[in-house]
């Protein structure tokens, strides 16, 4: 169905419950042609800086544009270049350069049209331009609207590592219009879909079974995609009103992401490997290394590598496109994480489906042989 066909919804409005920083995520169809009037409501008289990028623009710049004609909202469009390598300090200094060109001032909003990499790096600019003005997130991706657009955490990739420059930021608002994901290329759904998968292995087995009866919906755009990512936000928004800035549970939410960034930072964060592939893998390795320590079925594992399998997402190492990965080389990475406490490691376990769980202190020399298994050839 072409996206602009998709016939706007009555969206479900989940609440982040932060105090006088609370907002909304509003999620259904066709919400994009009512970004202008949300915002004429919501924040009245804000400038606004769109920040996306080439390939969201080409898709559906136009419709949030002409909402906000719609209302005379004064507007700006910066666009960088798909891809992770956007999350750099050289692209974030010419975003906000141009912010600041704009006269966005603490009031108005910086807008991020696009998936991850841009809501990441948009929210960045937006914390730091006149030490922090409001953001409006609009994520276009699966992986972005059940993930990163909500909680706050924005940045930047290092060389030595994911996401270690950035600031909590959290958004004024989120618009998740389901309808724009009928856009995205199977491997980037895909992708999204693993930080779907990630929320029932984290805490929800019965979300986890769910998935595994109706994922093929899910993917064909059926109203279970819609409850999917519902559910998904539904569950981020209670974790991070419980740990805002992440000294607690909120850690849980990193399930996968250890071994993930290493991964993604051994790969160059390039498209050998997506993030969510990353993760998906690294969701299957704290299963298998958990099963490995006796802390959780082996049967569990297996069930987390079949269904993953079976939607189309990778689960080893060994599938990773190019030269082969090594076990020192990631444990290297691995050391960088931001997870990392006084040069400790810390992963998130699981006792089996749905049972993840906080582990300080963990084992460098267990988790170096491990690897070594799994990236044999």
């Amino acid at each position: 169905m072409a996206e602009d066909a998709v016939q706007a919804s009555a969206p479900t409005a989940i609440k982040v419950e932060l105090g006088a920083r609370s907002y909304e995520i509003l999620i259904g169809r066709g919400l994009i042609g009512g970004v202008g009037a949300e915002l004429q409501r919501r924040l009245p008289g804000a400038r606004i800086a769109i920040v996306t990028d080439e390939t969201v623009a080409r898709l559906h710049l136009h419709r949030l544009k002409d909402s906000l004609r719609s209302r005379a909202i004064d507007h700006t469009v910066i666009t960088v270049a798909p891809g992770e390598e956007s999350k750099s300090f050289a692209t974030l200094t010419r975003v906000v350069d141009e912010i600041i060109a704009a006269r966005i001032e603490r009031n108005d909003v910086v807008l991020a049209l696009g998936g991850g990499v841009v809501g990441d790096l948009a929210g960045f600019a937006a914390a730091i331009v006149r030490r922090g003005v409001r953001l409006v997130q609009v994520p276009t991706t699966l992986l972005a609207q059940v993930d990163s657009s909500v909680g706050g955490k924005t940045g930047i990739n290092s060389p030595r590592g994911k996401n270690l420059i950035g600031a909590f930021h959290q958004p004024s608002l989120v618009v998740a219009d389901c309808g724009v994901l009928d856009s995205l290329p199977p491997r980037t759904f895909n992708a999204g879909y693993a930080e779907v998968a990630k929320i029932g292995l984290i805490q929800d087995a019965e979300f986890f079974a769910w998935l595994e009866k109706n994922w093929r919906a899910m993917a064909a755009g059926w109203p279970e995609r819609d409850e999917a990512v519902a559910i998904a936000c539904r569950a981020k928004a209670v974790t991070v009103a419980a740990d805002e800035t992440e000294q607690g549970v909120r850690a849980l939410l990193n399930l996968g992401h250890t071994f993930g960034h290493a991964l993604e930072g051994a790969t160059g964060y390039s498209d050998r490997l997506l993030h969510g592939e990353a993760v998906a893998i690294g969701m299957v390795l704290a299963h298998e290394f958990s099963a490995k320590l006796g802390l959780a079925p082996a049967e569990d594992a297996a069930r987390v590598v079949a269904h993953l399998t079976e939607v189309g997402l990778p689960t080893r190492i060994g599938q990773i496109a190019g030269p082969r990965l090594g076990a020192e080389e990631l444990m290297q990475l691995m050391a960088q994480d931001k997870k990392v406490a006084r040069g400790k490691l810390t992963f998130i376990l699981t006792r089996g489906i749905g049972k993840a769980f906080i582990a300080r202190d963990v084992s460098p020399t267990a988790v170096g042989e491990f690897l070594a298994e799994k990236t044999a050839p």
